[in-house]
């Protein structure tokens, strides 16, 4: 069994530390960050990240954005003070893949292997160790984090080297954000039309226009359940990374632009820490109409 430091124990990473555990791991984790009791009663805590670094084979950071990987990986406490040749480092956080690939050659010049793997399935996924993770980094790094990979997540691609995970992620959440953007347009039809969208949702999810975002993100919608599975704050994030991107490769992303406005048309209205599902509530704020009450709005009305 590996010796894995993990550093990131948020609403994501404190599941996949979890899996980690229950597969027979032993975890070491940076007493600097907040820890779960549960999980604080079942790893070993050490006072800043070059300890962890230090006391681990293998060390994960599973954090929000590229200032926090660079913090995590080279402040003074960080955990290039604390690696000796042969050690690897998985960033399984959604950062920049140009910083990534800056990142991986400095971790690579201490003769440490380097994997960016972020991940995609929201806490539902971390918790049920379902996620879709995507490597970028040497096939040998790979091998190695492979049994680690499959205790937390289902579908495990290497995409390519160093950068390719953080590329195939931002596409990911292109996507996603796209088809929540779509669920949200149809479901504000339907009901404004007058039908009931749950059940139109229902409907749905037997056709071609079924998906898991209609299916998770839909019903989300029509219960008003916006507590953050995945904060609309990070998705803006990893648009802001799409939008960069594209503008450095001179293509254009118009739909991805309307999605991130939405998104910060929420954030202008307190939404930062909903669930990014709840990005229905700018075209409702548009429109003037809601999808569905509030279950103690509808408890009121029935």
């Amino acid at each position: 069994m590996a010796k894995i430091g993990f550093i990131g124990l948020g609403i994501m990473g404190a599941h996949m530390a979890r899996n980690l555990i229950k597969g027979g791991h032993t975890l070491f984790v940076n007493g600097a960050y907040p820890v779960p009791d549960d999980l604080r009663a079942k790893t070993t805590v050490v006072e800043n990240s070059t300890a962890v670094a230090q006391a681990a084979d293998i060390v994960i950071a599973m954090v929000p954005d590229t200032p926090d990987v660079a913090n995590v990986l080279f402040a003074d406490d960080g955990v290039a003070k604390g690696l000796t040749a042969g050690k690897l480092v998985i960033d399984m956080s959604s950062i920049s893949p140009l910083e990534t690939q800056a990142f991986a050659k400095r971790i690579n010049a201490l003769g440490c292997d380097y994997l960016d793997a972020p991940v995609s399935g929201g806490e539902i996924g971390a918790r049920e160790a379902t996620l879709t993770i995507m490597v970028g980094g040497p096939q040998k790094a790979f091998d190695q984090a492979k049994p680690l990979f499959d205790l937390m997540g289902k579908n495990v691609s290497l995409i390519g080297d160093n950068g390719a995970g953080q590329t195939c992620k931002v596409a990911n959440q292109i996507i996603v954000a796209l088809n929540i953007e779509a669920v949200a347009e149809a479901l504000l039809f339907a009901a404004r039309s007058g039908a009931d969208p749950e059940r139109v949702r229902r409907a749905l999810m037997g056709g071609f226009a079924s998906s898991r975002i209609l299916e998770v993100h839909g019903e989300r919608m029509t219960k008003r359940t916006f507590n953050p599975g995945f904060r609309i704050e990070l998705h803006q994030k990893d648009l802001n990374l799409a939008l960069d991107g594209a503008r450095k490769l001179g293509i254009a992303l118009p739909h991805t632009a309307s999605a991130q406005q939405l998104f910060s048309v929420c954030a202008a209205n307190g939404g930062k820490g909903w669930d990014h599902s709840a990005m229905v509530r700018a075209l409702e704020i548009m429109a003037n109409f809601e999808v569905a009450q509030a279950p103690d709005e509808q408890a009121k009305a029935a």
